[in-house]
């Protein structure tokens, strides 16, 4: 279902009313939330969602998150717990994303959930997310708008570069606030189980509704094929250079992705956050990723030396997208 030339929209409510028509034609829209570039389809449309897999490259059994224009929209679709209520009237509209049980009348096609019994489900933030669900009056469907296993896009031109004449249109929609992926909850059976740390943070969750475990690996969720929720592969969100985590020095073949004073003797460096904040750390992360890998070669440089960063708050959704860019590829 590609598209030869990409259409390039920008906030204004004509064109949010054109890519409205565009989904509701069964075409792909990219669009910004406050966590990074979604891949939109009309998620009652199998047709369309299954061309999301394939613009993508995506495996099939990895499922995508729904995204709608309300809590209440949400809960029509899925069977809502005192504690998903709880977690939507605290961070609804915002980065967190609940794996709900599917209702029976539930109309989002059975592949956006890889044909399991469960939805992820959450309502973004952003203004042209929230204006694009309402104008389509129905959810979207929507993965990072990136190739599989790529750096996640932060910006319209990320975008354009991995799904360039793949897609309908992407709506320009500005910087991405938070700039990583929804922390994703699976709240599907009696203990809420972490799958994926993101932009809202443990501590946050646990202030809310108690103790949080850690779900399924990713090695076990890839190699058993039993995904719960996206970003659970392996080797994802990764550059085309290899990288390292945890640097203590810079090798003379690696640019560096500084957090706090870069290493010494580094030629090429993009800083997350020179006074180690780790919310701005995290809003550049898929930035800088994506400059250093545009930029190195040009230096001679094949690696990526990735500092230190604590692993509390926004921390762990960074390491977490750190240690999947830095684990081995087939």
């Amino acid at each position: 279902m590609a598209d030869d030339v990409t259409e390039i929209l920008n906030r204004t409510d004509r064109d949010i009313t054109q890519a409205a028509a565009l989904l509701a034609a069964g075409k792909l829209v990219a669009f910004g939330t406050e966590t990074v570039y979604g891949l939109g389809a009309d998620a009652a449309n199998a047709k369309a969602v299954a061309a999301i897999f394939e613009a993508k490259g995506r495996p099939h059994f990895n499922p995508l998150i729904c995204h709608y224009e309300s809590a209440d929209a949400v809960f029509a679709h899925v069977e809502a717990n005192a504690m998903a209520q709880r977690l939507a009237d605290t961070f609804w509209p915002g980065p967190l994303t609940l794996v709900l049980p599917r209702r029976i009348t539930c109309p989002v096609a059975l592949l956006a959930g890889a044909g399991l019994e469960t939805l992820a489900v959450r309502v973004p933030a952003h203004p042209v997310a929230q204006r694009l669900i309402a104008a389509l009056g129905r959810p979207v469907a929507a993965p990072s708008a990136n190739r599989s296993g790529g750096v996640s896009p932060t910006s319209a031109a990320h975008v354009l570069a991995g799904l360039g004449g793949r897609i309908a249109a992407i709506i320009d929609s500005g910087a991405c606030r938070v700039g990583v992926e929804s922390t994703v909850l699976d709240l599907s059976g009696p203990t809420p189980f972490l799958l994926r740390p993101g932009g809202v943070s443990l501590e946050s969750l646990e202030a809310a509704i108690g103790p949080v475990r850690r779900g399924v690996t990713p090695g076990q969720a890839e190699r058993t094929r039993t995904l719960r929720s996206p970003g659970l592969m392996i080797s994802h969100y990764a550059p085309t250079l290899p990288l390292r985590m945890d640097a203590a020095d810079a090798a003379v073949d690696e640019a560096v992705l500084a957090f706090g004073p870069p290493l010494a003797g580094a030629r090429l460096v993009f800083q997350l956050s020179a006074d180690t904040n780790l919310n701005e750390a995290a809003a550049r992360l898929f930035e800088g990723l994506h400059w250093l890998d545009a930029q190195a070669p040009a230096y001679g440089l094949r690696r990526i030396a990735a500092m230190a960063v604590p692993a509390h708050g926004l921390g762990l959704a960074i390491n977490d997208r750190l240690s999947r860019a830095a684990a081995p590829r087939d």
